[in-house]
């Protein structure tokens, strides 16, 4: 990690580093695997130990991060079954989500998922992988939220907090960031014209399709791990 400094505002101080310490597990900053050194990022982060543990125990709570006997805590490392596994979960909790979303979206929300997604494709053409998944992320949060089902969310938020990261990386293909984008056109129009099986489609399709990225790129970092 690099010495950069980080400023937080003291309000709600361990939520704060709960949201930076999150953006670096999943943009990679912190690699998967790799121990939490409370030392250096109370530095990075210009806070006390206190405050970082309340974050990390909030982040373990989310997924991204496990806490290990004699270890401390760890960034999580999936394996291939587990990302298979947890994938096959989240393509079925997005499909219900999207089926009942664009049976319930109410006017403003579909405004505004309009609307995060011109942002989205704005970044898109900026080539602001950051900024593009934040934005991504806020569209399927909505289209989950759309849904009004508080059951669903819950369990929603759950199992997608631990493919956060691995999410944010399957962008970093153009070819393959393009079809998500198209994806996304597709989910707009669905929700538009209230197309409940074709939305829940479109959500299961672009589900697996990330999940054939990650687990290519992940094949692809063990073979060139053994090749070293």
């Amino acid at each position: 990690m690099t010495a950069e400094i980080i400023s937080i505002p003291r309000a709600a101080l361990h939520h704060q580093v709960a949201e930076r310490l999150r953006d670096m597990l999943v943009q990679g900053t912190v690699a998967p695997g790799a121990k939490l050194n409370e030392r250096e990022l109370s530095e990075r982060l210009q806070v006390s130990r206190t405050p970082l543990r309340e974050a990390i125990k909030m982040l373990a709570a989310e997924g991204l991060v496990e806490l290990l006997p004699n270890r401390g805590a760890v960034a999580v490392l999936l394996s291939e079954q587990d990302v298979l596994n947890t994938f096959e979960v989240i393509a079925g909790l997005e499909g219900q989500s999207g089926e009942l979303a664009a049976q319930r979206i109410t006017p403003d929300q579909l405004s505004e998922i309009k609307a995060l997604h011109f942002e989205m494709l704005a970044a898109h053409t900026r080539r602001d992988l950051p900024a593009y998944y934040r934005l991504n992320a806020q569209i399927h949060r909505h289209i989950n939220a759309a849904a009004a089902n508080p059951v669903l969310q819950a369990t929603y938020n759950q199992v997608n907090a631990r493919l956060q990261a691995l999410r944010f990386r399957s962008n970093q293909d153009d070819a393959k960031w393009k079809r998500a984008v198209k994806e996304h056109d597709q989910m707009v129009q669905a929700l538009d014209a209230r197309d409940a099986a074709g939305l829940r489609a479109v959500l299961v399709q672009h589900l697996h399709n990330k999940r054939d990225v990650v687990v290519e790129l992940m094949r692809s970092s063990e073979l060139a791990m053994k090749k070293a």
